[in-house]
């Protein structure tokens, strides 16, 4: 059964370098680290590149649709490409864990993180797997959602840059070595 990975991220150049795209940024990094290019998926708003990894085929995925109406994008894609719910991957954003630190989980709630909530409800179940990047909080009293949708400061993009890097590995060594494996590795107290 092939692997949908949904990196979860808004279209456009005013988003690209957001905390709120790292999900689409680390999709972006496997297709280059694979060699493999995105092209639109007939009939449906997203982007594809396939890679196979092991014995594996997997679809890279971006959404050319904002976050918050992302998911009906993905679920169409693993309906049409026999894609099971326990088989999609969503890498996103996550401010609830430290600036830098992944988390790799099976199922759970969507955290108020909009573009889970939409990818929930058009599968129809929570049942999929997540690799979270985290964020950390904003600073002082910041708008989390002025924080998620600036651009990241220069200064940050080493930084971001290996996270993108680590959580690349960690979606290959999830889809690979399975959950538990990957969770091993990844599920560190920080980066």
């Amino acid at each position: 059964m092939p692997w949908l990975v949904a990196g979860l991220g808004n279209p456009g150049d005013r988003y690209a370098t957001s905390r709120h795209n790292l999900g689409r940024m680390v999709a972006e990094e496997i297709a280059r680290d694979r060699a493999a290019r995105f092209r639109k998926f007939r009939f449906l708003p997203v982007e594809v590149a396939e890679i196979s990894t092991g014995s594996e085929r997997v679809l890279l995925a971006r959404s050319t649709r904002y976050m918050n109406e992302s998911g009906p994008s993905y679920a169409s894609l693993a309906r049409r490409s026999d894609v099971d719910a326990a088989h999609v991957v969503a890498v996103h954003d996550e401010l609830d864990i430290p600036e830098g630190t992944l988390r790799i989980k099976a199922g759970g709630g969507n955290n108020g993180h909009n573009g889970l909530r939409s990818l929930q409800q058009a599968l129809g179940t929570p049942e999929f797997l997540r690799v979270r990047v985290g964020i950390g909080r904003p600073p002082g009293r910041q708008d989390p959602a002025d924080f998620v949708l600036e651009p990241v400061p220069k200064r940050l993009a080493p930084e971001v840059a290996i996270w993108v890097g680590r959580a690349a590995d960690a979606v290959v060594a999830l889809i690979e070595d399975g959950l538990g494996s990957a969770q091993d590795r990844f599920n560190r107290s920080g980066p």
